[in-house]
């Protein structure tokens, strides 16, 4: 019975299970909460930061090399070679982090755009069908439902009620029979 048991424990890890996202979310807040030093900055404080922070590979081994070679440094400075060696071997390991988070971040952001993108492709397909189908009397329940799609449509785009420009040189608009829009109910006789 023991290598049943093994063979389940090895196909229940190997599996190909989705984490939802709460599960994510509730995953990533618990990672964050073990992580050290987590110092959001402010936009100015991150420019700041950054402007100070850079300084070539060659420099700061060169600068680091300096505390090595003398006691008075590492003494001026406050830290002796041991310990920036230390910081800049955590400061490189913790930059690896930082590029497989970008990298995560970049993944979930296009796949969530993609998803936006196909609920946008099927949201204007039930537009359009539904206003195919509103013209006949058969499917008057629609037309509600497609009027305020139009109206919420019209007051995103911001175009709310704008009056029509005419120019003095062009001619009046011609009289014409009024013809029922896509959306409008179909006249049902009693």
């Amino acid at each position: 019975m023991q290598p049943i048991i093994q063979e389940t424990l090895n196909n229940t890890q190997q599996s190909d299970t989705k984490l939802t996202p709460e599960t994510v979310v509730s995953q990533l807040r618990a990672i964050r909460d073990q992580l050290p030093e987590i110092v959001p900055l402010t936009p100015k404080q991150r420019t700041a930061m950054r402007k100070g922070a850079y300084i070539s590979p060659e420099v700061l081994q060169a600068s680091i090399n300096v505390i090595g070679v003398s006691d008075v440094v590492a003494s001026a400075v406050g830290q002796p070679l041991g310990d920036v060696h230390a910081l800049q071997d955590e400061s490189n390991r913790w930059t690896t982090v930082e590029d497989e988070l970008k990298a995560l971040l970049n993944g979930v952001s296009g796949a969530n755009l993609s998803r936006r993108h196909r609920l946008a492709v099927i949201a204007a397909q039930a537009y359009g069908v539904g206003t195919q189908l509103a013209k006949d009397p058969a499917n008057v329940l629609l037309v509600p439902h497609l009027q305020e799609v139009k109206r919420l449509r019209k007051a995103a785009s911001g175009s709310r009620k704008k009056s029509p420009k005419t120019t003095p040189e062009s001619p009046a608009p011609k009289a014409s029979v009024p013809q029922q829009h896509l959306i409008d109910a179909p006249e049902v006789k009693a």
